[in-house]
């Protein structure tokens, strides 16, 4: 089954991080995607650009709305996405717990192919 890691984090932490900081962030996140990779449980990721140059398309009462930024005003932004093969829920909240996202924002794990609940 297919999963999606929804990475959320503050956008201006990355900023106010040292060179050193940011150079350790990225090699934690490279070394995810490898075990993600040697794992065969990667089937994409990426980062997303940041939420200042979002736009935002809404229609209500047949009336099309279209906003610069994003939707929610938020602490945290959505900041990228990893989408995972695994088994069940459980490997999947493995992954996400290995997840260097989790440790400066939060993951959101969501399947992706169920209908919505009831």
């Amino acid at each position: 089954m297919q999963y999606m890691l929804l990475l959320y984090s503050q956008e201006a932490g990355w900023a106010r991080l040292s060179h050193a900081e940011q150079k350790e962030w990225m090699g934690a996140y490279a070394a995810f995607t490898d075990a993600l990779t040697a794992a065969d449980a990667l089937r994409g990721s990426s980062h997303l650009a940041s939420s200042t140059i979002a736009t935002t398309v809404q229609v209500q009462e047949g009336k099309t709305q279209v906003l610069d930024g994003p939707y929610a005003d938020t602490r945290e932004q959505l900041a990228g996405y990893f989408l995972i093969e695994a088994d069940d829920l459980d490997a999947a909240l493995q992954w996400a717990e290995r997840c260097p996202g989790a440790r400066h924002g939060f993951v959101e794990i969501r399947p992706l192919g169920q209908p919505p609940a009831p």
